[in-house]
């Protein structure tokens, strides 16, 4: 064992390594920072780590098995992460959060798998790039949000939803489906859902393309009349 040691230390194999760890913390250490500046859940502990791991592997898989080897890990790391940012998206509601903060830990990766084959200037420049996407590109993503939404060019998943009592869940189902069919919008899917201890919600998603905001509030509107219903909404939500 300790011959082993002896054998494998190699002064400047060593340095070349601090060198690509280095790098990869700083470049890990600089985007995470302006997700810990946004209060993401991946901030800037979260970014190094990952960026410092990806760059680990890559220099060890380089040193033990050479390039083909380093080839290998680089695809483990890349679905490796994938898992890891998965556990950062959440689904609140209709909406999802976390995807751009595990896109994010993913260029992280990138980098520091960059930085682990020594190559720093792209390991550099695949910083630069995430960084960008996360600054440059916010205002553009911000003007758009704040644009009225156009019902037929958008790709928008509506959900129309009901909460009747259990006794009555026939009967608002009936309702539901006899004003959309009335109103030629066909059903991709329907969800039936407990709302409390007497409560159903009735979530119809319906077809994006086919679909006209104002013409959702009108059937709102003729549905809360109704007595078995108590409530009646709509929502739009993102098919990506």
């Amino acid at each position: 064992m300790t011959l082993d040691v002896i054998r494998n230390f190699h002064p400047w194999l060593l340095l070349n390594t601090l060198i690509c760890l280095a790098v990869a913390f700083l470049l890990g250490s600089v985007i995470g920072y302006e997700r810990q500046y946004r209060q993401r859940t991946a901030g800037l502990r979260t970014n190094a780590l990952v960026a410092v791991g990806a760059a680990v592997f890559v220099d060890l898989a380089s040193r033990l098995a050479g390039p083909d080897g380093a080839t290998r890990v680089v695809a483990y790391v890349v679905s490796g992460v994938g898992f890891l940012g998965a556990g950062a998206i959440m689904k609140e509601g209709l909406n999802v959060r976390g995807l751009n903060t595990a896109a994010t830990l993913w260029g992280s990766a990138a980098a520091g798998a960059c930085a682990g084959a020594a190559l720093i200037g792209e390991a550099v420049l695949a910083a630069l790039f995430v960084l960008a996407a996360n600054t440059l590109l916010r205002p553009l993503a911000n003007a758009i949000y704040r644009s009225p939404i156009d019902d037929a060019a958008s790709e928008l998943t509506y959900i129309l939803c009901v909460i009747a009592s259990r006794t009555e869940q026939k009967t608002a189902l009936a309702a539901m489906e006899a004003m959309l069919e009335t109103a030629n919008y066909p059903v991709a899917d329907l969800d039936v859902l407990p709302f409390g201890d007497d409560d159903v919600e009735i979530n119809a998603t319906l077809q994006a393309t086919s679909v006209d905001s104002g013409v959702l509030d009108r059937i709102v509107g003729r549905l809360v009349s109704h007595d078995f219903i108590s409530q009646a909404f709509w929502n739009p939500s993102t098919t990506e």
